[in-house]
């Protein structure tokens, strides 16, 4: 049986896993492999692949670090290793 612990980790690291995929697929897939399709489609009178590219990874990161408290504050409650 695993410890509280070990599952608290895994499950850790099972978010970890989720949101560095998101922000792949936004970052290098929406940037670099989708920037073809996306293109044609216009955001603030930039191209979306270029708008991705530039600026639309960093807002995707900070969102996702935003997600990532929100998901280790529940955690921490559920396994009972919050501060409170």
């Amino acid at each position: 049986m695993k410890t509280k612990a070990q599952q608290y980790w895994r499950q850790n690291l099972i978010y970890l896993a989720i949101l560095l995929a998101i922000w792949f697929i936004v970052s290098y897939g929406a940037g670099i492999l989708f920037v073809d399709w996306l293109d044609q489609f216009r955001l603030g009178g930039f191209k979306l692949g270029f708008w991705f590219a530039q600026q639309g990874s960093i807002y995707v990161f900070v969102i996702l670090i935003f997600v990532y408290v929100y998901l280790m504050n529940r955690l921490d409650k559920k396994f009972e290793f919050d501060e409170e």
